[in-house]
């Protein structure tokens, strides 16, 4: 049963299921039969219930929906297609939810963003690092460059730029 956004009768119909082009959920379209509206659902199998705890000790949900927006937020405007953010963000959610632990560190999960991050495009990875790490100053920037530099001198090749 699933409320309808617009009116919230809890009587919607589903008029279409398909699966996502990555096979990871299952796209439904549904119409409210009360008002005529017309919404897409989005359903996704969850292994386990993950706990967050924040440095500060809190502990709160994990929310997919959280770790997508402040990919997105490191991503705008570059030219990434939409597909390889959702791959990596189920790549994550998948090493989350495999790993075991019903409670994650943000720190780990910070980690895991900027691994990906730092394979999918250089200036999405400075930009979720100098929110992540705090930077203050321009030094911090430079070590941080410094490091993705040195690193791409070890092999490590950077990713091609997306063309979409």
């Amino acid at each position: 049963m699933m409320r309808c956004p617009y009116c919230g009768s809890l009587d919607t119909q589903v008029k279409d299921s398909r699966p996502t082009d990555d096979s990871a959920s299952i796209r439904r379209r549904r119409v409210c039969p009360d008002c005529g509206g017309r919404f897409t659902t989005f359903e996704r199998v969850q292994l386990r219930e993950l706990t967050v705890v924040k440095r500060s000790g809190r502990r709160t949900v994990f929310d997919r929906d959280k770790l997508q927006t402040s990919i997105e937020v490191a991503l705008r405007k570059r030219a990434v297609a939409p597909e390889r953010i959702e791959r990596m963000v189920n790549g994550i959610v998948r090493q989350l939810e495999s790993s075991g632990e019903a409670e994650i560190a943000s720190s780990a999960i910070g980690e895991l963003v900027m691994e990906g991050l730092k394979a999918l495009d250089d200036v999405a990875y400075v930009r979720f690092a100098s929110v992540y790490k705090n930077f203050r100053e321009a030094r911090d920037f430079e070590e941080l460059l410094g490091q993705l530099s040195a690193d791409e001198e070890e092999g490590e090749s950077p990713p091609a730029p997306a063309r979409d």
